[in-house]
């Protein structure tokens, strides 16, 4: 069967686990009823709705971190840690806050997800690939490796360790001449990627706006492969990360998905896959299987596991409304483009993934849904966690910001400015950083203007 989609384009959220944001769908409850069970010094903590929309403790999710959520644990088999790891890492919960981990949003709570949920194709059994943090698993999503690395940086990016230089999804589209961009919300983490520095490469990441004009122009001119980077910091963030409100990455997924139905003729070309990152330290039942090691890198894992379970759509007029449970990772991902474009070879985990590419069919169909409700307008109203700490991420990306801040011709008496700015509060860092990678994108963009066609 020849694949109908012309155009595939990736949201990619934050940290949240399928059953923590999706087991409470009805497709789902009919197949997996939520009866997962912790147990904290002798206190059960069963699964149970009523997530928060805030929530002001972050679970750890490092890849030691996660080895004791997946770990037995008082008596409880297989994924028996949660609640413990949880407790570690916060020593002054509560047995209210510390149940947090085992909680999921109730059906119809998070309107636009779960909407398309029911009327679109779920993966239940897509795993993050690596039972750690979102570096290495954005890093899997786009090249397949994370080159032996699990662990963030924080403080300055030590670039003999954090240097990325592997082929990644997009090399391999220029290959080919097949367009792409990567449109973010304020700071892409595909800057991680070596090869994305280059001027021809960081002039196709674009601010988020400027998806929804693409969205409503020509088709023919909307690129071919498109990722979606949410916001990362406040004010504004909307990427589903703890303790941002869960709701406005509901708004956006609302945005997103309504934007594309608008336009028919790009809309009956296109693939929307809506994913999260990794599991972010939230409860899931399933244990995640064993996988196959990406390379010979094994500098801090064995990447001989997958990580947990996350929320996982397929969006097309060429899907069904069903559940596919093949066997996913996020390198899956880059098996379906690698056949579907005929791209060349990146990693073993690649090479061996199996795809979701039996859930495209051959004739369209007329969704039910041609727009999904947005969270309510209070949506930006939920209790606000005051800024007194960045998250892990946040602060890892602070540190790419400054290495990005290195490779630019920025005046001096700026770079100063920003160095005595940061040390005022976290959301000083904040907009320093998001200055940092607006201003390198912007002197990359201006010298792959002025390059000579095909250059």
């Amino acid at each position: 069967m020849a694949d109908p989609i012309q155009h595939v384009i990736v949201l990619m959220f934050e940290n949240r686990s399928f059953d923590h944001m999706l087991g409470d769908c009805p497709k789902i409850k009919a197949a997996s009823s939520l009866t997962g069970l912790n147990r904290y010094k002798g206190t059960p903590f069963p699964q149970a709705a009523g997530a928060a929309r805030v929530i002001q403790d972050d679970p750890k999710h490092d890849t030691s971190d996660v080895m004791v959520q997946l770990a037995d644990s008082e008596g409880v088999p297989a994924n028996g840690g949660f609640v413990l790891d949880y407790s570690n890492g916060y020593h002054d919960l509560t047995d209210e806050t510390r149940a947090e981990v085992m909680k999921f949003h109730a059906f119809q709570s998070l309107p636009a997800m779960h909407a398309l949920a029911q009327e679109f194709t779920v993966c239940d059994k897509w795993f993050s690939s690596v039972p750690g943090p979102t570096w290495a698993n954005r890093l899997f999503a786009l090249s397949g490796t994370s080159l032996g690395r699990v662990k963030m940086p924080d403080g300055i990016m030590n670039l003999n360790l954090h240097w990325y230089d592997q082929p990644t999804i997009f090399d391999r589209l220029n290959e080919k001449s097949i367009s792409w961009k990567v449109y973010f919300g304020d700071t892409p983490l595909s800057l991680l990627f070596t090869h994305q520095w280059e001027p021809k490469n960081a002039a196709r990441h674009r601010p988020m706006p400027e998806f929804f004009q693409d969205v409503a122009g020509d088709p023919a001119k909307f690129p071919d492969f498109a990722f979606i980077e949410p916001s990362y910091m406040q004010p504004g963030a909307n990427d589903a990360h703890p303790p941002h409100d869960i709701l406005e990455s509901d708004a956006l997924l609302a945005s997103v998905y309504n934007a594309i139905r608008a336009k028919d003729e790009l809309w009956q070309s296109t693939l929307l896959v809506v994913l999260c990152d990794e599991h972010g330290g939230f409860y899931d039942h399933v244990p995640p299987p064993k996988a196959v090691p990406p390379d010979h890198h094994q500098e801090e894992y064995t990447f001989d596991l997958y990580g947990l379970r996350v929320p996982a759509l397929l969006i097309s007029p060429y899907v069904g409304k069903g559940v596919f449970s093949e066997v996913l990772d996020h390198t899956s991902l880059l098996k379906y483009l690698q056949v579907k474009w005929n791209l060349g070879y990146l990693c073993d985990r690649t090479a061996q993934a199996a795809t979701f590419g039996a859930a495209i069919e051959a004739a369209a169909r007329v969704p039910a849904v041609s727009a999904v409700s947005y969270p309510p307008k209070d949506a930006g109203k939920a209790q606000a966690v005051p800024l007194d700490r960045l998250t892990g991420h946040q602060s890892a990306i602070v540190a790419l910001s400054h290495a990005l801040e290195s490779m630019t011709d920025e005046d001096a008496h700026v770079v100063a400015a920003r160095s005595r700015q940061v040390v005022t509060g976290p959301q000083s860092q904040i907009d320093a950083a998001v200055d940092r990678v607006g201003s390198f994108l912007a002197q990359q963009s201006a010298k792959a203007a002025g390059m000579p066609p095909g250059a």
